[in-house]
């Protein structure tokens, strides 16, 4: 079976991420993966597609149609405004419309596709919360939640080292938050969270801040460090962690990546009780929900007093990905069954 994606993987932001995860997948499963870049190919990641045995097809928005073998076949996009402002065309020319959100609202440009041209034929939805959040907004453009999907975003353990960081009594504790410097991303409560862990040797270290998102914290404390987007790949930063703490700052987390990531290289979560973290979390088994800052707060002590308990929220963490969060062959399964049902 042939499937397009309509975009391409890159180097940051959830759903370029995705995407390349989820090539992998359809590659793993015997798909012929074909994409179209909107509206222009990244030579490494080129080279990394050609050598998944995936075809590149490069074109411009006006040259849609003449892409070959395209006319009919199933195209798959991730939150991309391009993919929305053409899809119609798609349509047109045959194609079944897979739409994968990864946010929990609509947003502009997909109101704007559905107003005009009705829902996608088949929309993927990452957690039930996801779910839950969505279809109601759906519903007025004539979604059948019959075309809904839950498929967690695909996730490739291989490319992660499991690598927990010890932490030895009386050494440094390290805690830490990665994101994109969106400041939605970012709690205005972060350093009064992470102020209020009773362990005299807490250390932060953030990965993602910019100038809005400093302007948004304040001045960070002399015990925090702060890196700028990019400046440490992630698996270098999350080896250096004992704690992954992350606030929001108004964003609601469908499948956090950042959550996954975290539980593949080793490193405990506590995270806020709410949003998807409530489906990604088993409390006190695979990470701890903080209902309020005392409680972020109190779960990130216990895990620097307890080295035990840590590893042991570690191991079941990975073993959650290893089995269910990160298992090919359930997802595999899962797009092959909504693109069968799609000829």
């Amino acid at each position: 079976m042939r499937v397009y994606l309509i975009g391409y993987p890159g180097d940051m932001g959830g759903a370029n991420t995705e995407a390349w995860h989820t090539v992998k997948l359809w590659r793993r499963a015997g798909l012929d993966v074909h994409l179209v870049p909107t509206w222009g190919g990244d030579d490494p990641w080129r080279a990394k597609l050609d050598a998944l045995g995936c075809t590149t097809h490069l074109t411009q928005p006006d040259e849609l149609e003449t892409v070959p073998g395209l006319a009919g076949s199933p195209v798959v996009s991730f939150c991309n405004s391009e993919f929305l402002a053409n899809a119609h065309r798609l349509r047109q020319i045959g194609c079944p419309i897979v739409w994968v959100n990864c946010m929990t609202f609509l947003f502009d440009g997909e109101k704007r596709f559905y107003a005009q041209h009705g829902p996608a034929d088949a929309l993927v939805f990452q957690s039930e919360f996801q779910r839950r959040q969505l279809e109601p907004q759906l519903a007025q453009y004539g979604y059948d939640p019959k075309a809904g999907h839950l498929i967690r975003g695909a996730f490739d353990l291989g490319e992660w080292e499991y690598r927990p960081c010890p932490h030895l009594d009386g050494e440094p504790y390290v805690v830490g938050r990665v994101a994109r410097p969106d400041t939605d991303k970012w709690s205005s409560n972060t350093w009064s969270i992470y102020s209020r862990i009773q362990y005299s040797g807490r250390r932060a270290l953030m990965l993602g801040m910019n100038e809005k998102t400093h302007a948004k914290l304040g001045k960070a404390p002399d015990w925090a460090e702060c890196l700028k987007p990019m400046a440490v790949t992630v698996p270098e930063y999350l080896s250096k962690l004992h704690c992954l703490l992350p606030v929001n700052g108004g964003a609601r987390e469908n499948w956090p990546r950042a959550g996954l990531e975290a539980m593949a290289a080793g490193v405990p979560i506590v995270a806020q009780n709410d949003w998807g973290w409530r489906e990604m979390i088993d409390h006190g088994v695979t990470g701890f929900l903080g209902s309020c800052d005392e409680e972020l707060a109190h779960y990130a002590a216990t895990l620097a007093y307890d080295e035990d308990l840590r590893m042991r929220i570690v191991r079941a963490a990975r073993h959650k990905l290893e089995t269910e969060f990160a298992n090919p062959d359930v997802f595999a399964a899962a797009w092959l069954r909504l693109l069968e049902g799609l000829r």
